[in-house]
C-alpha cells in the first residue's frame, strides 16, 4: 500500500468547498489542507467540511499564490503533502503542477495547461493544445517517479473513464468518442425570475467557448497523432442531443476540450468530439462580449487602473458557489460512443452521468455543477491511496482502469460516493 496520504487542495472556490465536504466522508488520507489566496475562503470551507462529521481534525488552513511555484513547492513541503489537488482555473495549472513536481508530490486538475490558438490559421491547425505544456514535461514526472492525474474533474474525467470503460467492455472497435454535455438549470432571483448566472467560472467559460474547438481523427493524421488534430470555428456543427433522465433535447456545439486531447492518446477510436449544451442566450452573450473585446484577458488602462477586461466581467457575475439555493434542474455529463459492439453488431450507447441540484444541495450545500465536478478527483484520490490506481508521469483518466472508479463512485454509502450513473442505448 501506498503511503498515509496527505492531500494539499489549492483553490476553495466553488468546487474546492465541495470537493472537501464530500471527503470529509471518507477515511482514505491522513491530512487534508486547504489553501487559497483569501485565507478567510479557505477557512469557511474547512469549518463547512468539520461541521460534517463529529470530531473531524484532518482538516487544516493555509494561504498561497497559486501563481508562484516556488510558493506552492514550500507549502507543499512544510505540509508534507503526498497530494496537490489543484482547485483553481486553469491559469494556474502550470505553476501548481511544477510546483507540485519540486515538492516530490503527486498532482491531480481538472483542467489542464491552456492553449494558444494557431497564428496564421486558428480554425483549420492547432497552435498549442490543451495540456501540451504538461505533456512536455511528462518524462520529468517519469523519471521522479511521481504521478500528474490530469483532466480528473466531470469533463474532462469522469467522461474519459466512460471513454476506457466503452473500449474494455463495451466495444470491439469505435468510431466516435462524443462528449455531449447538457442542462435544463435554471437560476432565479428573489422574486422569482430568471437570471443570466453561469454554474461555473465565467472566466474558463470564455477561455473554452471562444477558442477554436479542437476535432480528433484518425484518418487525417494517418498513424499520426498529432497529425490528427485540426480546429473548427466556435459553436460549430449544432446538433440537438436528447439528454436523459428529463433534460431533454438540448442544442450542442463543438468546444474546446480536453476529453479531444486526451482520449486518443490511450483509447482506440476514429474520432473524438466534444459537444457543449450552451443554449442560445449564452452563444449570443458570448459572441457580444468577442466583439466588444471583453473576453480578452490583456490587461487595459481604466483611470490610470490596469485590468483585464475578462477578469471585469467575471468578477460582474455572481460566484458559482453562491447560486446554489438559487438553482433548479440537472446537469448531465456523458459520452456518446458509436461503433462496432462486442457482438459484432453496430452499437450506439451513451455513457452518462447526471446529478440534480436539489440533491446535491440538500445532502452537501453544493451546486450541482460544482458538486459534480469535485467529486470524481475525490474518488481518484481514494484509488490511489488504496493503490487500485498507480502510475507515473502524465496521464489522464482513461490511462488507468475504468471500472473500479465507476464501480466506487455508484456504490452505496458509506462503501461508495452513492452516486450512480448511466447508460443508455441509443439507435
Amino acid at each position: 500500500m501506498p503511503d498515509p496520504m496527505r492531500v494539499l487542495m489549492i483553490g476553495a472556490g466553488g468546487v474546492g468547498d465541495a470537493a472537501a465536504r464530500i471527503a470529509v466522508e471518507r477515511d482514505f488520507f491522513e491530512a487534508w489542507v486547504v489553501a487559497d489566496h483569501d485565507r478567510g475562503r479557505a477557512e469557511r470551507t474547512v469549518a463547512a467540511a468539520r461541521e460534517r462529521r463529529t470530531g473531524e481534525q484532518r482538516f487544516s488552513v493555509a494561504q498561497v499564490d497559486a501563481a508562484d511555484a516556488a510558493a506552492v513547492t514550500a507549502l507543499a513541503r512544510e505540509v508534507r503533502a503526498t497530494h496537490v489537488l489543484n482547485a483553481v482555473d486553469p491559469r494556474f495549472v502550470m505553476p501548481i503542477f511544477a510546483g507540485a513536481l519540486a515538492a516530490d508530490a503527486d498532482y491531480l486538475d481538472m483542467a489542464m495547461s491552456l492553449s494558444v490558438r494557431h497564428p496564421e490559421a486558428p480554425y483549420e491547425k492547432v497552435g498549442v493544445k490543451l495540456g501540451d505544456e504538461q505533456f512536455a514535461r511528462a518524462s520529468e514526472w517519469e523519471a521522479a517517479g511521481r504521478l500528474a492525474l490530469v483532466g480528473m474533474g466531470v469533463e474532462p474525467g469522469l467522461s474519459d473513464v466512460f471513454a476506457r470503460f466503452a473500449a474494455d467492455e463495451l466495444f470491439d472497435h469505435i468510431e466516435e468518442l462524443g462528449t455531449r454535455d447538457g442542462a435544463n438549470l435554471v437560476i432565479r432571483d428573489d422574486d422569482g425570475n430568471e437570471v443570466f448566472a453561469p454554474g461555473f467560472s465565467m472566466w474558463t467559460i470564455i477561455e473554452e467557448c471562444l477558442n477554436p474547438p479542437v476535432v480528433w481523427e484518425r484518418e487525417r493524421g494517418g498513424g499520426d497523432l498529432e497529425s490528427g488534430f485540426f480546429t473548427l470555428p466556435p459553436f460549430s456543427e449544432p446538433e440537438v442531443f436528447d439528454f436523459p433522465e428529463g433534460i431533454g433535447p438540448v442544442e450542442c456545439v463543438h468546444v474546446e476540450h480536453e476529453e479531444v486531447l486526451l482520449m486518443p492518446r490511450w483509447v482506440e477510436a476514429d474520432r473524438v468530439t466534444f459537444k457543449y449544451g450552451l443554449g442560445e442566450e449564452m452563444i449570443g452573450m458570448l459572441q457580444t462580449l468577442h466583439k466588444l473585446g471583453l473576453d480578452s484577458t490583456e490587461p487595459v488602462s481604466v483611470k490610470g487602473v490596469e485590468v483585464s477586461p475578462r477578469d471585469v466581467v467575471a468578477a460582474c457575475l455572481p460566484d458559482p458557489a453562491t447560486i446554489g439555493p438559487r438553482m433548479e434542474g440537472k446537469t448531465c455529463a456523458g459520452v456518446l460512443v458509436t461503433g462496432t459492439g462486442k457482438d459484432g453488431a453496430p452499437r450506439s450507447t451513451y455513457l452518462y452521468h447526471v446529478v440534480d441540484n436539489a440533491d446535491s444541495m440538500r445532502d452537501y450545500g453544493a451546486q450541482c455543477v460544482v458538486w459534480q465536478t469535485a467529486i470524481n478527483p475525490v474518488v481518484a484520490l481514494e484509488l490511489l491511496a488504496r493503490g487500485t490506481w498507480s502510475g507515473t508521469g502524465v496521464l489522464g483518466p482513461e490511462a488507468l482502469p475504468a471500472r473500479p472508479f465507476l464501480d466506487l463512485l455508484a456504490a452505496p454509502r458509506p462503501e461508495g460516493y452513492g452516486s450512480p450513473w448511466g447508460m443508455e442505448e441509443r439507435s
